[in-house]
């Protein structure tokens, strides 16, 4: 074989290669039906329903979905300190702490909340709606107030939760619902670690000093911000490091992380979240919480406790001690 043959044959059989499977990829299984190729990595499991698919979603009934949508998506321009609305929260949309208005897999979706509500909550000892469950929310997550539950706002938020889920059976909660929970760490999670993780996966989107990013027009955040007077308060779930931590894990850096390709260890998801957790925010009276103060999360860092362990180490841990104690506290109760 010639020199020239040689190196040209290698060449031409790849591009045959990379032509045929990208034909394969866009292929149809069905006339007129395109095959969308599959992400690497992308998350497999519970589907959010599509609007544009929906043909039994009419009239009324449609435009409230939409609109409990464009609420979700860009709370702020509605209800935020700008609200064309109302002005009752802080300026974060839902769609910053629930991905992709609350659709995206593993992305502390909405996919579980229409089959398991109403339900008993042991936060509040009481059962909850899911009226009563967006304004936690709105009280905790966007540091607001209340929305009126009779208002069009509301009830458009409620029928969109409820088309979301509307293809999960009563009492199922669907594989890629809400945030993974993380395994414990042996150790108690490090802010100093934590902030290190920050300053080179966190940074450049959220702030050096975690103020995040305004929207041009200044009505909402294109990133938001995760600490300071404009976040979530201290009541907040995502105040729990646990919950933070399954969170970033899966889909941070956003848009560049996944639940199959996550771009942080366990570890330093643990430690990100005590970093990002140990910042100054809003606070709030969590007084009426927990009436059963022995069914708190063993994150939850405000006591009193039941089982006798600091709130220093409910806040970081590690974890694995109060879990252990507590499951020997049950067992002597019997």
């Amino acid at each position: 074989m010639s020199l020239l043959k040689k190196h040209w044959f290698p060449a031409l059989l790849v591009v045959l290669i990379v032509v045929v499977v990208a034909y394969q990829l866009g292929s149809s299984d069905k006339a007129g039906e395109k095959v969308l190729p599959v992400r690497s990595g992308e998350n497999q499991g519970w589907q959010a329903p599509s609007l544009y698919l929906d043909n039994e979603l009419e009239g009324e009934a449609r435009e409230m979905v939409i609109y409990g949508e464009e609420l979700i998506a860009h709370t702020s321009k509605y209800l935020g300190p700008k609200g064309t609305v109302a002005q009752i929260s802080n300026g974060l949309n839902c769609q910053n702490c629930h991905l992709d208005a609350g659709t995206r897999n593993w992305g502390n979706n909405y996919g579980a909340v229409s089959s398991t509500y109403p339900k008993f909550r042991d936060r509040s000892g009481s059962l909850e709606t899911i009226p009563k469950r967006v304004n936690d929310c709105f009280e905790r997550s966007l540091n607001g107030k209340a929305l009126d539950t009779t208002s069009k706002e509301m009830q458009a938020i409620v029928a969109y939760i409820n088309w979301v889920g509307k293809d999960v059976q009563k009492g199922e909660k669907p594989k890629g619902s809400g945030i993974r929970e993380l395994a414990y760490l042996e150790r108690a999670a490090d802010p100093v670690k934590g902030k290190v993780i920050y300053q080179g996966q966190c940074q450049s989107c959220h702030g050096a000093n975690g103020e995040g990013l305004l929207a041009l027009d200044g009505s909402e955040y294109s990133y938001p911000p995760l600490w300071g007077e404009h976040s979530y308060n201290s009541g907040a779930g995502l105040y729990r490091l646990s919950r933070f931590a399954g969170y970033v894990k899966d889909n941070m850096p956003f848009n560049q992380a996944t639940h199959k390709l996550p771009m942080l260890t366990d570890e330093e998801a643990w430690d990100v979240a005590a970093y990002v957790n140990s910042q100054p925010r809003p606070k709030k009276d969590l007084s009426g919480d927990w009436p059963d103060i022995s069914k708190k999360p063993v994150d939850h860092p405000f006591g009193p406790f039941a089982d006798g362990f600091s709130e220093q180490q409910h806040k970081f841990g590690p974890f694995g001690p109060i879990v252990a104690a507590r499951k020997a506290q049950a067992a002597n109760k019997k």
